[in-house]
């Protein structure tokens, strides 16, 4: 009994790969399919590596620089139709929540809008009233790699992000103006609150979004500076393992009132990562298409070799070789295309997705800067992240596809009648 893909099939298949085309070996299309599937193979994982890492920057800002769960009150209305959501036993719903298993911290905070102005230069901010020591629940916030400043002196002044930083020409120390609409009520009305704050931290969330609009204020004095004395306008809670956060919350939901409801980051983000979910799917089946089509240029690159090769299919045919045996040497012929093509568009792949800041880089240099907008794309760089199952089913993907469409011109070689392969030689 033959055993299939013996010594002698992948000497055969071997020397017929290194035959020079005047000998009837590998054709130009054979080559033109092998650099076909490096391409479509490193196309693939580089795009999945930086969908991932795009998913992965964007869920890591989220999760490092807003709540987990936020906690809002139910509206109710005063006899003038008046609206008023806000917690006013904020500070024994926050202790509740906070001794919820995985909770690790529950912040009342107070929030307004703002517009910012230092030296002749005006942004509208989003200003978030936080205690001290709930600031540091917020990582992407703190990071001592990102921001600088003085946080020990957050209680006397304000933290900025990065971008308002910009917009406004400030820096650490200066004394920048916030004005709120919603000021100090009068008998002729409400007048705009005027208030001068020390630039006591800059933080870089890693989100422009986030960074271009976000200001911190000490609690207590956003309460006094949008006339929330004695409430709060919700409760931001951070948990230990956000992506699971649906374990947790009956829990939460045990420790609230009629009054009071609950919003998850999941609900708060959900469109947007529904939408990343699709993309990457759209790009997976598109990319595969490409895969195939590269892989479908084996076809013909072994069709041409097959014909070349009538005289030696005859020769061993008469020799003794069966249908099978020439079926697996032109099948081991084709395979070897997709495996070196496969193999050589995993290296790529991972080189590009291992390099991608220097490439960037150069990319960006070469067309003169302004590649990669954040005010647009969210975050600040392209970010890359291999893993280990997109990998894993872009070589499964390719190989596949070699292996079947490989099968077809094999077994018209291997069907080939010895008598009209020999006919005119």
């Amino acid at each position: 009994m033959t055993v299939p893909f013996s010594a002698h099939e992948r000497m055969i298949a071997w020397r017929y790969l290194r035959a020079k085309r005047a000998e009837g070996g590998v054709s130009v299309m054979t080559w033109i399919s092998l650099v076909g599937i490096t391409l479509a193979v490193f196309a693939l994982i580089a795009t999945l590596a930086v969908r991932a890492g795009f998913r992965a920057e964007f869920v890591d800002t989220i999760l490092g620089a807003n709540p987990h769960v936020t906690v809002y009150g139910v509206t109710e209305y005063d006899e003038n139709g008046k609206g008023d959501d806000t917690l006013k036993d904020y500070g024994a719903i926050s202790e509740k929540l906070r001794g919820v298993p995985g909770v690790v911290s529950a912040a009342p905070v107070v929030t307004g809008q703002v517009i910012a102005s230092f030296e002749g230069r005006n942004a509208g901010v989003q200003v978030t009233g936080i205690a001290r020591h709930d600031l540091d629940s917020l990582p992407r916030i703190i990071d001592p790699g990102t921001g600088y400043g003085d946080l020990d002196k957050f209680d006397q002044g304000i933290a900025i992000g990065s971008g308002v930083a910009r917009s406004l020409g400030a820096t650490v120390g200066d004394r920048i103006k916030l004005i709120s609409p919603e000021g100090a009520r009068t008998p002729f009305g409400t007048s705009p609150r005027v208030g001068t704050f020390d630039v006591a931290y800059i933080f870089s969330a890693g989100r422009y979004d986030i960074d271009q609009v976000r200001v911190y204020m000490p609690f207590a004095e956003a309460q006094g500076y949008f006339n929330r004395e004695g409430v709060a306008d919700r409760i931001e809670v951070m948990v230990a393992d956000p992506e699971n956060i649906d374990r947790i919350l009956p829990d939460l939901w045990d420790q609230l009132g009629e009054n009071e409801v609950l919003y998850t980051w999941r609900e708060a983000s959900g469109a947007f990562l529904r939408a990343l979910t699709v993309e990457d799917n759209v790009m997976f089946v598109i990319l595969s298409v490409l895969v195939l089509i590269a892989t479908m240029n084996i076809v013909s690159g072994l069709i041409m070799l097959v014909k070349n090769k009538g005289r030696d299919i005859g020769i061993l045919r008469t020799l003794g070789l069966t249908e099978g045996a020439i079926l697996r040497i032109f099948f081991l012929c084709g395979a070897f295309t997709g495996i070196a093509g496969t193999l050589a568009g995993v290296a790529l792949g991972c080189l590009f997705a291992i390099y991608i800041d220097p490439i960037f880089a150069a990319v960006n240099a070469l067309s003169g800067g302004g590649v990669w907008d954040p005010s647009i794309r969210g975050i600040y760089y392209l970010p890359a992240k291999l893993q280990a199952g997109d990998v894993l089913s872009a070589v499964a993907l390719s190989l596949g596809m070699s292996f079947v469409v490989t099968i077809f011109p094999a077994r018209r070689a291997a069907r080939m009648n010895p008598v009209d392969a020999l006919r005119y030689e």
